[in-house]
């Protein structure tokens, strides 16, 4: 066989992979007409183009999260120039594409909730806000009114049908995986939502988005808060909650005022590095005391914890749950799974750890996973 030949056949084999990998899940009827969450990017651009491939009736839509008028970083998420992007892949295929303006809902519930977690003494992940809220409680219900029978994303998790019903589970590509920014889906949500690319790398996506002609195949991915253009989140904080940088003291654990800080949203469990005095000893943050203003530092000893208290509590693992069970969680989203017991309180849960983590945020999430499937997850609480 000659060299361009099997080139060929292995592109055959390679397209006929990528796109088994890309099958929807669902135990119902055959799926009609699916929304698209188009971001403009190549991930939900490649997912657009791939099912209308598929002869499925596509309907692009991309939200308008916040004022694209000012300076925008490049590589920022959301820009003006993913809107554009969006629209081009639409036209490019031949299906519909609409862009619905949520910046006030947005504004609320993303960008206001950022702001007074941070003056609340946490770090938040407003990613997981926006899936919680704007992208996948408001486009759930706008993909219902267009009579969709699934709304599809570009995110790196699997939906597996299971015997109770639809279940949430990491990528098959453990670097692309995306599922800890993904707790917070309901199981009414998850009934209704596909992932097509939760079995490729992001490779094979890109290398099908060539393969389908679409504009972006070699768009970066974005690394930015959207609504952080610069960098400067702590200048977006003071905007919004001014007396963010009133300035407070800076106490060891052991009682001794070490000096002053310009606002405690500068700073985060576990940092190291620019806490601002000196000391024989390396120092570490170790809590923010919000009501007090005041930053807490000591030795990296007193950042460790078995324990972790989680609030607001997303459960998508069933009633049989089995609190004996050795499970992993996850604190952090590029964390490894931690070994860990769960027992499960009201609208929270207690973690156990089987062996002491370090730095342990507030703000940040807890999610829970029995092997590759997510049980469920929340937001780690604050000390009282």
């Amino acid at each position: 066989m000659g060299k361009s030949a099997e080139n060929r056949v292995q592109s055959a084999e390679y397209r006929a992979q990528s796109l088994e990998n890309s099958a929807l899940s669902t135990r119902h009827s055959p799926l009609k007409r699916i929304v698209v969450a188009m971001s403009g990017g190549v991930d939900s651009s490649t997912v657009a183009a791939l099912l209308h491939e598929q002869g499925y009736e596509v309907i692009g839509i991309t939200l308008q999260l916040y004022d694209y008028s000012g300076p925008m970083k490049k590589g920022a998420c959301c820009a003006g120039q993913d809107v554009y992007d969006a629209k081009m892949v639409a036209e490019s295929r031949g299906f519909p594409h609409y862009v619905l303006d949520y910046a006030s809902v947005f504004k609320q519930e993303v960008m206001e909730d950022f702001a007074d977690s941070y003056m609340r003494g946490e770090t938040p992940i407003p990613c997981v806000k926006c899936n919680q809220s704007v992208k996948f409680r408001d486009l759930y219900r706008a993909a219902k009114d267009l009579g969709a029978d699934a709304l599809a994303t570009g995110h790196y998790v699997r939906r597996i049908d299971g015997a109770g019903g639809a279940e949430l589970h990491m990528a098959a590509d453990p670097q692309k995986d995306q599922s800890y920014f993904l707790f917070a889906t309901t199981q009414d949500q998850l009934e209704f939502l596909q992932f097509p690319l939760g079995g490729m790398t992001k490779e094979e996506t890109r290398q099908q988005a060539l393969r389908l002609g679409l504009p972006v195949y070699d768009k970066p991915d974005s690394q930015d808060i959207c609504f952080v253009p610069d960098g400067n989140y702590a200048k977006v904080i003071e905007r919004l909650r001014p007396g963010a940088l009133d300035s407070g003291e800076i106490i060891h654990i052991d009682g001794r005022v070490l000096g002053k800080h310009d606002g405690i949203i500068n700073y985060t469990v576990g940092q190291r590095r620019g806490i601002g005095v000196a000391a024989a000893e390396p120092l570490y943050v170790v809590k923010l005391d919000a009501e007090k203003n005041r930053v807490l530092v000591g030795p990296k000893s007193a950042l460790y914890s078995q324990s972790v208290s989680v609030r607001d509590l997303n459960w998508l693992g069933g009633d049989n749950f089995d609190s004996d069970k050795i499970l992993s969680v996850k604190l952090r989203s590029t964390q490894k799974g931690i070994p860990a017991k769960i027992r499960l309180s009201g609208t929270g849960a207690e973690v156990d750890l089987l062996e002491p983590e370090l730095a342990i945020t507030p703000g940040q999430a807890c999610v829970i996973y029995d092997g590759s499937r997510v049980l469920g997850g929340g937001w780690i609480a604050r000390e009282c």
